[in-house]
């Protein structure tokens, strides 16, 4: 009688415990990585295109803490430095950032950072200021709309003497559902010390996306901007680089 009893006793607390042990979740990773290539037909930067309204290839990969700490790298071909500054070198941009992403816990996020645009061996210097450029930026997202404010802590993409540089935007994202999103925004891009405000301008655009699954993604963007000088965003070969342009573009997440 007693080995029947403990035997029974073992069972009940066995039985007992499976319940427990089905509704334990995994314990969520300290950090994920993860990474991206891609190609576009109009690298644009601010609604100012990179590559002379040709093609970019584009790979980035980022580091994420559970905490709210991020790192990342992103890198693409640009033609910008050799067409507008008329520099002899200078094909590649390479961002690298982190920052802090936190919750207010009232429907409020917030996501601090620095970003540096490198553009290695450039020789921008020669001809107006290197173009390696620094930024600091803040950004809050209520609901789908998020707004962000950058500011340059250097000379502003080979603009000399343009330290203090700034640009603010607003973004709206919205799901359509079955993987389909749009994404309309507006922003206004501040070049310091420039005769005539002639640097400034406010870009502009609305992009589809969609989302096939299994870490594919394709969008269409349409993007224009409101430049008042034409001139100071014609590049050495007389194309105007903010001219109102279609972008489609196709990325793989892993």
């Amino acid at each position: 009688m007693k080995l029947k009893a403990t035997s029974t006793l073992a069972l009940t607390a066995l039985l007992a415990s499976m319940p427990v042990l089905a509704q334990t979740a995994a314990p969520a990773p300290d950090y994920t990585v993860s990474y991206n290539a891609g190609v576009t037909t109009d690298y644009r930067f601010r609604g100012i295109a990179q590559t002379s309204t040709k093609p970019a290839l584009q790979i980035g990969a980022d580091f994420t803490h559970k905490d709210g700490f991020y790192l990342g790298a992103w890198g693409s071909n640009v033609s910008w430095i050799k067409d507008y500054v008329g520099a002899t070198k200078g094909s590649l941009e390479i961002d690298l950032y982190g920052g802090y992403r936190g919750d207010t816990g009232m429907g409020v996020t917030y996501d601090v950072g620095l970003i540096t645009y490198q553009y290695p061996s450039n020789t921008a210097a020669a001809v107006l200021a290197n173009a390696n450029t620094t930024e600091v930026y803040g950004a809050v997202t209520y609901s789908v709309v998020t707004a962000k404010y950058s500011r340059s802590v250097t000379n502003f993409i080979a603009n000399p003497d343009s330290k203090g540089s700034q640009y603010f935007e607003v973004a709206a994202a919205f799901d359509l559902g079955n993987g389909y999103s749009v994404t309309p925004r507006i922003g206004h891009q501040w070049v310091a010390n420039v005769a005539g405000d002639a640097g400034d301008y406010t870009d502009y655009g609305v992009t589809l996306g969609k989302d096939f699954g299994n870490g594919l993604s394709a969008s269409v963007a349409a993007i224009g901007t409101n430049v008042k000088s034409k001139t100071f965003y014609t590049d050495t070969k007389g194309r105007f680089l903010g001219k109102d342009a279609l972008v489609v573009s196709v990325k793989y997440s892993f």
